[in-house]
């Protein structure tokens, strides 16, 4: 046909496709994915630092004599650490993690680390899920994260309801970083989904930080759970952007020749709007929180602007080449730039120096804020037609799905004994002599 015609029209449409490609790999820059949002305030912003810190400090093994600890330390008092669990306590199937009574800040705090290069395992937990492979609550899930979400939850359990009733104002705060990042929201989601199983505590006592956020759940679940549910990017980090398995992180780094021109014509002739009906994509969980430090073209860094939102349509969804993409990635990196942002919001509004009613009243305001933000989320992804997306009704519960299951995880199915649960809590959970649910024994979950 090429011959015929005097042109060569297949060439011609794989040099256009390279061409776009080049184009969305190249020149796309990390600012274009929050150019819309809004700026985020002192007040949801803070605990994010301080959060990092407590990552940062399961890398430690004595906390009273830190040999890592950043500039003014973790920020952790060694009376509190309740406990500290390493490789050997979770039998490789979990990152090591602490859990932490904050007095300080009212909050009870489990935090999980990364993923450790050296560790074969983390590698086994991160490449466990194939594309659709687990369903959760009305949407898809990491499987491997689940895994080691349950094996965390089946160990901790017993401490973490004793806490919460033992400090009934305190929040519950799950955090991590990387492959923790995913652990703990959906550590976070199993928690809200069986609130009663730990004394039937309220859904705003729980809350999720997730530190350069894995892609763990489907569009709708990352939209439905974003009033929990928190995600910290920095510029350029590219787990955000890519799928979680490592094949795939590689193969968008690195495009090999042999892949070149598949690569191409996928991103060429993929829409959004194909991406955005897909089911079983995953996505980086929750509300967004975009540090945005470097402008193109211009070199060095400047003062960090934190841009937040629950987006549905273009969330994360295009790799950004360059040389601090994987630097973003780095808790340490992110601590650090994330504690210059909250300063600089410090000084633009120090909150410090207004009076406590005040306070109070700009809390409402956010929450009121955040609330309407989030419904016109759901609005949103409705209106996009999310594969299960659907909107909470006049009396506060969601419509059910097609399969007949409440899609918010808050229907009345999971307060009432008795019943059963989804195909993932059946696997997580049992049954004993009395009819109560029990974890079941984590070999059983791995």
């Amino acid at each position: 046909m090429s011959i015929i015609c005097g042109l060569p029209l297949l060439e011609c449409v794989y040099c256009i496709g390279c061409a776009r490609w080049a184009w969305k790999r190249c020149l796309y820059t990390a600012g274009h994915d929050s150019e819309t949002w809004g700026v985020a305030t002192a007040e949801e912003f803070e605990p994010v630092p301080r959060l990092c810190r407590y990552i940062l400090a399961v890398y430690e093994g004595d906390l009273r004599c830190p040999l890592w600890e950043p500039p003014g330390g973790y920020g952790i008092n060694p009376d509190w650490l309740i406990l500290k669990r390493t490789y050997d306590d979770t039998h490789h199937r979990a990152p090591p993690y602490l859990l932490y009574l904050d007095h300080d800040h009212a909050d009870i705090v489990l935090a999980i680390r990364g993923l450790n290069l050296a560790n074969q395992k983390d590698y086994a937990v991160l490449l466990d899920n194939k594309l659709g492979q687990r369903k959760f609550d009305g949407g898809y899930v990491h499987n491997g994260l689940l895994k080691a979400a349950g094996v965390v939850l089946d160990a901790e359990y017993d401490t973490l309801r004793k806490l919460l009733h033992d400090y009934p104002n305190y929040t519950l705060t799950f955090t991590g970083h990387s492959l923790g990042s995913g652990v703990a929201a959906l550590l976070a989601m199993v928690v809200v989904q069986n609130r009663h199983k730990l004394g039937n505590i309220d859904r705003k006592r729980v809350r999720c930080y997730s530190i350069a956020p894995a892609r763990c759940m489907s569009l709708n679940l990352a939209v439905r759970y974003a009033d929990i549910i928190n995600s910290v990017v920095l510029q350029d980090d590219f787990l955000p952007r890519t799928a979680t398995p490592l094949e795939d992180i590689f193969k968008s780094l690195f495009c090999l020749p042999c892949l070149l021109c598949l690569r191409c014509i996928k991103d060429t002739f993929t829409s959004e709007e194909r991406k955005i009906k897909d089911p079983r994509r995953l996505y980086a969980p929750g509300r967004l929180y975009h540090i945005v430090e470097r402008k193109p073209f211009r070199c060095g860094r400047f003062p960090p602007v934190v841009r937040t939102a629950v987006p549905v349509d273009g969330r994360f969804e295009h790799i950004v080449l360059s040389c601090n993409a994987t630097s973003d990635h780095a808790i340490i990196w992110i601590e650090r730039e994330a504690k210059r942002a909250l300063d600089l919001m410090l000084e633009e509004d120090p909150i410090m120096e207004i009076p406590a009613k005040q306070k109070m009243e700009r809390q409402q305001t956010l929450a009121k804020e955040h609330g309407e933000e989030y419904a016109a989320a759901l609005q949103r992804a409705v209106k996009l037609a999310v594969p299960h997306a659907v909107l909470p009704s006049q009396y506060g519960t969601f419509q059910d799905s097609e399969d007949g299951e409440g899609s918010s995880g808050e229907s009345s199915r999971k307060h009432t004994p008795g019943r059963s649960w989804d195909e993932l809590i059946e696997n997580l959970f049992d049954k004993d002599e009395s009819g109560h649910m029990v974890f079941k024994n984590p070999h059983s979950v791995v």
